[in-house]
């Protein structure tokens, strides 16, 4: 479940204002924060930062690892030309600020969901692939898959039951060999911003991991294929392959639609009927290729 959001704040900005060296002028709360509370905030004369407060659950309990993951390949990235924030100072125990806590550079633009043209599918493909090129130069988990077995079960709202279940059976083999690379783990649309046209920012780094590259571009093409439908996730992630040469590995497209249903008693954050029948019309599309 999610906290509060209003949750109190209160210590979290007087930590920032010790971090900047000058009083808070301005706070306001940024869009997006399934698992957090995300705030841009005026202090000390400084640009606006964002400061993420871990508030809400079942992430708050993890909140010291995820950020203090975010923070060190934020660190790390700042020798690379991809746009990720940059980050300025942690909490991670959330000693200070009451929840675990991360401060940041905040990057300009807004998110555009909305884009489903080609060029911006194609400036899309070509952050994700300079993303897997970088080299880590500190040690970055394994990737883990949000297709639980306790997700095995056919959603009631679903049409196709056996689709389903052809999905789990092989969900149940073992995941096709691949080459292991650094991965975002979490890149789609809502996490790319962009600015006058161009990409200025990619966000949410608590789930970098080294892993199967096509499973960051099989959870775009579930966001996009959500949302726009699996045409246009097809021609992103064929926009990928044509920029790397990369071979599609369907398994990981299914083990990401798979990722987006809720454990057993929990529920989904997905509520539209209409979202959720071009997921499972992504399942549709997908699965056939593994055979």
């Amino acid at each position: 479940m999610r906290t509060d959001p209003e949750a109190d704040c209160t210590a979290a900005l007087e930590w920032v204002e010790e971090v900047l060296g000058g009083p808070v002028e301005g706070v306001r709360r940024l869009s997006g924060g399934w698992t957090s509370t995300m705030l841009a905030i005026a202090a000390g004369g400084h640009e606006e930062v964002v400061l993420r407060l871990m508030t809400n659950e079942p992430w708050r309990t993890h909140g010291e690892p995820l950020t203090t993951r975010e923070s060190e390949i934020q660190r790390m990235l700042a020798t690379t030309v991809v746009p990720a924030p940059r980050s300025l100072a942690l909490d991670a125990a959330g000693e200070r600020c009451g929840h675990p806590a991360h401060l940041m550079t905040l990057r300009p633009g807004v998110i555009e969901p909305q884009r489903d043209d080609d060029a911006s599918l194609s400036r899309l493909a070509e952050l994700l692939a300079s993303i897997h090129v970088i080299r880590p130069t500190s040690d970055v988990r394994s990737y883990q898959s949000w297709a639980w077995e306790a997700k095995f079960v056919v959603p009631a709202w679903a049409s196709d039951a056996v689709l389903w279940e052809d999905a789990f059976a092989l969900l149940c083999s073992e995941p096709p060999t691949y080459d292991p690379c650094f991965i975002h783990r979490d890149f789609h649309p809502r996490n790319v911003l962009w600015d006058r046209g161009e990409i200025s920012g990619v966000v949410d780094w608590v789930e970098a991991s080294i892993g199967p590259a096509w499973l960051d571009v099989a959870h775009c093409a579930t966001n996009l294929a959500i949302v726009h439908g699996s045409e246009v996730a097809d021609r992103f992630a064929g926009a990928y392959t044509t920029m790397t040469g990369r071979e599609p590995q369907p398994y990981f497209d299914v083990m990401d639609v798979v990722g987006f249903l809720p454990p057993p008693g929990k529920q989904s954050f997905i509520t539209d009927p209409a979202d959720l029948a071009r997921l499972e019309e992504r399942l549709a599309v997908v699965l056939p290729r593994c055979q």
